[in-house]
């Protein structure tokens, strides 16, 4: 039998707005409202409005929880400082990336740990499952969370109007808790379009009093809703990783390119070490595939699983392919062998159903904010 997908508290206003629904990772979600082309443009000159209520939420609290999590992920959880976040992932005993995460420390002995829609039980699971002999408890929250983002260069402005936080004090990578539009909020300066940004978690009967107070603030800045469409050729300029996609169970951070996540110097055993110390050892003797930019020649559009070829050989494989709106051509995320893999890197074509399409290879992100 197939289950419903699940639907976030803001379902019955996304239809009200004429959203293009589709099923992503069990959740019923906003696809687009209308040109994704134009959300896109939104988020990079003003600002977009998202409904990331299918995240996975995990709360970890007790005396042990930060050793708890340096047990079970790869960075060092311990040096986090209340109120700010960490990016970092969970890895099987081989190394293979189970997920990537974002972690904010909310209280003196509690964490919360945000997994992909697609991982969340997965993460929960190895969570549980490793917090054996630690006094901490793992709890899940995914029911007791919306998440709304709010990003693009207005966004500071627009949430301005509707809260009490120290929006300036709150830095990148940072979580405090608030008000916004008169409802408790975790406000946290996060993202990931490549712009500046806030994602709120509250409370999911609130969720549509503030998506509206967000709405109406941003009205003459020109804010828009976005859809999930958009929101992946955002990150995909910002040259910012995919699980399924630049990330699998099939490759550990170094294999990524993603190794500085990992911190060896951090005290304690960690789930994975010995497969990621020898992981890094590889990378560093004989460096793998490197995941790089692609930019068109042309005009055709790769997608993932498109091979990447050189004089007639395949060196690598497309992982994320779309057009650009901001570059106005195809890009694309690839893992190359090292040797085409420098920028600038001459004859590289992508297998486009046959025919060998010329690419360009340059250093991510494609795109980068001004400051």
């Amino acid at each position: 039998m197939s289950t419903a997908p699940r639907r976030t508290a803001l379902d019955a206003l996304h239809r009200l707005l004429g959203a293009t629904m589709t099923d992503f990772a069990g959740w019923d979600m906003p696809l687009r409202y209308g040109s994704e082309r134009d959300e896109h443009q939104a988020v990079r000159t003003r600002a977009g409005l998202f409904d990331l209520s299918h995240m996975g939420e995990i709360t970890v609290t007790g005396p042990q929880a930060a050793q708890l999590l340096n047990h079970a992920l790869v960075g060092n959880i311990a040096t986090v400082g209340t109120g700010r976040a960490r990016y970092t992932m969970i890895c099987r005993a081989d190394g293979g990336i189970l997920d990537d995460l974002i972690v904010y420390r909310t209280g003196a002995t509690e964490y919360l740990v945000v997994a992909n829609a697609g991982n969340a039980q997965t993460v929960l699971d190895a969570l549980r499952e490793r917090a054996s002999g630690f006094d901490a408890e793992v709890r899940d929250d995914r029911d007791a969370y919306a998440l709304i983002a709010v990003q693009g260069p207005e966004s500071p402005g627009i949430l301005a109007a509707v809260t009490d936080a120290d929006l300036d004090g709150l830095k990148y990578y940072a979580g405090l808790p608030g008000t916004v539009a008169g409802v408790p909020a975790l406000i946290a300066r996060t993202g990931y379009t490549g712009e500046d940004g806030f994602e709120l978690f509250v409370a999911p009967e609130h969720a549509e009093r503030i998506w509206q107070a967000l709405t109406e603030a941003g009205a003459a800045a020109g804010l828009v809703p976005c859809g999930l469409s958009c929101r992946d050729t955002l990150r995909l300029e910002a040259g910012m990783p995919l699980y399924g996609h630049e990330l699998t169970e099939a490759l550990t951070p170094f294999d990524a390119g993603l190794g500085r996540v990992v911190k060896f110097e951090k005290e304690g055993d960690f789930v994975g070490r010995a497969a990621l110390e020898a992981a890094a050892e590889k990378a560093a003797a004989n460096p793998p595939r490197k995941l790089v930019g692609l930019v068109a020649e042309g005009r055709r559009v790769p997608r993932a699983g498109f091979a990447v070829v050189a004089d007639g050989a395949v060196i690598g494989e497309v992982t994320s392919g779309a057009p650009s709106p901001t570059l106005g051509r195809p890009i694309a995320m690839a893992y190359v062998d090292a040797a085409h893999a420098e920028p600038g890197t001459a004859g590289v074509a992508v297998d486009i159903r046959g025919t060998h399409e010329p690419y360009r290879v340059v250093a991510l992100p494609f795109y980068k904010r001004q400051k």
